[in-house]
């Protein structure tokens, strides 16, 4: 059969590329700073040499992408005809327009000071462009570059195949998921998002997948949860912490897909076709070997160095210029909300009554911290730190973690994808993720304290 047309290059074109992408994004390394993942160390390093630069070149970056996307919007679609990528990136609704305009004049403000402190001070626009952009450059430009070992050459079509009597009737998705949640844990939830937009993109997901992946399975990486577990003074907890973490990621993940609003998204593929949710495993193989066959299928696609290096090349374009812009904008204006007026505390009013009855010490110091998670996943870490009681800051460091879409990041990153979700949709799953996720953490943090 089939078995004598694959070369010996075909197999080390499947072996040796997604044993470097492996390494590369989801193999951990001990150093100084704790366990992380090669790609993390190679944008720690960048992030280093480029410190006093970074700012200036994400404010360049956000300013360009604004012009070039007035300019097609003036010149019309056709501009970039000639250049599909350029089209797609530039080309936008007139609502992204105009929040990529926003971040121009937000990241202009904040790098020259220009303006009210509110948007410039260290808790908003210096956190953002000060920071927060210095890692999402980095981390891009390497996840872009090396993104397509990981996709390209077999790897998720061979996990795919072996997970998808996992992933299917507990989850609802299709095996190759299990990639993306584990990139995402081990590595970082921003390439988790990466890697299911571009493969909701290429048409491997359906918009319903492709939402529950990318607001359910982008989970926080070890190294983040541990920066949160050491903020709350409680790093020698870290193991039941995390533990307590994927619990109630668990519990989440088996409940989100199967109520709205994730479950009333269309089955359907980008290019609207109705999604085919069976994965059969053909008679003359077992799961393993179809699995590899289908992963030398894929390799044999690759055929030039050039198409590697172009596609990692768009694919740091893509998230340079397609997602900072959202995160500036949004990111600072949730910001903002969060420093200067009391809507969080508002917001958390509704929980006291919740967390006294679940016995939480401090609940109305606590109910402050619970939703402005959405703003950005380290508030609430660093508002609960002085309550005195360690069994609270535990809780909301653990709620904070399992909470999953902040707009700092993970839901920037997603209103900036392709991923089918909304604003009002990522709001609505946040809270939900709260209240399926709290009576959890709660009840293992009441046999741990």
């Amino acid at each position: 059969m089939q078995k004598n047309t694959y070369k010996w290059t075909d197999h080390i074109k499947v072996i040796v590329p997604s044993l470097i992408g492996i390494f590369l994004f989801m193999t951990p390394v001990v150093t100084e700073g704790g366990m992380t993942i090669p790609i993390a160390i190679l944008s720690n390093w960048l992030q280093s040499a480029l410190q006093d630069q970074l700012s200036a070149i994400m404010m360049i970056i956000i300013v360009v992408t604004a012009i070039m996307t007035i300019i097609a919007k003036i010149a019309g679609k056709e501009a970039f005809q000639k250049t599909p990528f350029f089209q797609q990136l530039f080309y936008v609704s007139t609502f992204w327009t105009i929040t990529r305009v926003v971040a121009a004049v937000f990241a202009i403000m904040v790098y020259f000071k220009l303006g009210s402190e509110a948007i410039y001070g260290p808790d908003t626009g210096q956190l953002l462009l000060g920071d927060l952009l210095h890692v999402l450059f980095a981390v891009f430009l390497f996840a872009g570059l090396f993104l397509p070992l990981l996709m390209n050459f077999g790897l998720l079509d061979f996990f795919g195949t072996l997970m998808t009597k996992i992933m299917r009737p507990l989850f609802r998705l299709p095996g190759r998921s299990s990639i993306d949640s584990l990139a995402s844990w081990v590595g970082d939830g921003t390439i988790g998002v990466l890697l299911t937009s571009k493969q909701y993109e290429d048409g491997y997901y359906t918009k319903r997948e492709a939402a529950i992946i990318g607001t359910t399975f982008s989970v926080v990486s070890i190294t983040f949860t541990l920066v949160v577990i050491d903020q709350v003074g409680l790093i020698n907890m870290f193991v039941p912490f995390y533990l307590t973490v994927i619990a109630a990621g668990l519990v989440a993940a088996l409940i989100m897909p199967r109520i709205p609003p994730l479950s009333t998204k269309a089955n359907t593929y980008i290019s609207e076709a109705e999604g085919d949710i069976e994965e059969k495993v053909p008679d003359e193989h077992n799961m393993l070997s179809f699995g590899y066959k289908k992963a030398l299928d894929q390799a044999k696609t690759e055929t030039s160095f050039y198409k590697f290096l172009k596609e990692g090349c768009q694919n740091i374009l893509d998230m340079w210029m397609g997602v900072a812009p959202i995160v500036m904008a949004f990111g600072l204006i949730a910001l903002m909300i969060a420093t200067y007026t009391p809507v969080f505390t508002w917001l958390g009013l509704p929980f006291i009554p919740l967390l006294e009855l679940m016995q939480v010490p401090y609940a109305e110091a606590a109910s402050e911290t619970i939703l402005i998670g959405f703003a950005d996943m380290f508030l609430p870490s660093i508002m609960i730190t002085p309550i005195e009681a360690d069994i609270t800051r535990f809780i909301i460091a653990a709620l904070s973690v399992t909470q999953l879409i902040y707009m700092s990041e993970v839901g920037g990153l997603l209103l900036g994808s392709k991923v089918p979700v909304s604003f009002k949709d990522l709001f609505i799953i946040f809270v939900l993720r709260t209240i399926i996720t709290l009576p959890v953490i709660v009840l293992i943090a009441h046999f741990l304290f």
